[in-house]
């Protein structure tokens, strides 16, 4: 088990690292449009697991003061490097709310 992480460990720090160099006159690195659509699916699963979270606890609910969710945003997962949510970002699929949290773009 020890292994498999730090083989794990090994592949999520160094396996992305033809996207940390930046193509001809300082042009961002093409990311594969599948490794976006990874990304933000784990984006919105962590963002649902969130809330879920924040609800399951203790004076959230529909017979105590009626407080919703106040999960909005979330730090993005870091197996993704940092180029990939500034991609969404530009795509506009995430909104970028400021120290590191993002959120999704229409909710």
């Amino acid at each position: 088990m020890f292994v498999r992480q730090q083989s794990l460990r090994f592949v999520l720090l160094f396996g992305d690292f033809s996207m940390s160099t930046s193509g001809p006159a300082g042009s961002p690195p093409e990311i594969p449009p599948e490794q976006l659509k990874l990304a933000y699916k784990a984006f919105k699963k962590r963002l649902k697991l969130t809330r879920l979270d924040s609800e399951s606890k203790l004076g959230v609910g529909p017979l105590s003061s009626g407080g919703g969710w106040g999960v909005v945003g979330i730090t993005p997962p870091h197996e993704y490097p940092k180029a990939v949510w500034d991609e969404l970002v530009r795509q506009g699929k995430l909104k970028n709310m400021g120290d590191g949290l993002y959120t999704v773009v229409g909710q």
